[in-house]
């Protein structure tokens, strides 16, 4: 029976791990087993880290919307329920950009949605 080499297969699996932890401090970025466990770990949180990343942000334009609304004497729900009833479709991105970036066009926006 012919003899099993898996010498490359098993390189080429490390080298795959040692690419994902390149710049690592200390044993994170030289020791195999290390690698492994340092590449599932970073893994992982990328995937939660991506998902807070837009609960974050919407917390943020959320923030940045009632500062700006309550400038017009509104809070952020009867803002957002008169944007509704206006049949006004922004999202909160684009809102908050608005109210930082185009104030007067923000003002307008902000007495639509209080005549409703």
């Amino acid at each position: 029976m012919a003899r099993i080499k898996r010498a490359m297969a098993k390189r080429k699996r490390k080298k795959k791990f040692f690419k994902l932890t390149k710049g690592y401090f200390g044993a994170k970025s030289r020791q195999y087993r290390t690698v492994r466990e340092a590449s599932k770990r970073s893994g992982n949180y990328a995937f939660r880290d991506r998902k807070a990343r837009k609960r974050d942000f919407r917390r943020l334009w959320i923030t940045r919307i009632n500062a700006a609304v309550r400038e017009h004497g509104v809070s952020y729900s009867q803002f957002i329920k008169g944007l509704k009833l206006a049949s006004i479709d922004l999202d909160r991105k684009m809102l908050s950009e608005m109210a930082v970036n185009d104030p007067k066009a923000f003002a307008q926006i902000v007495e639509a949605a209080k005549k409703v």
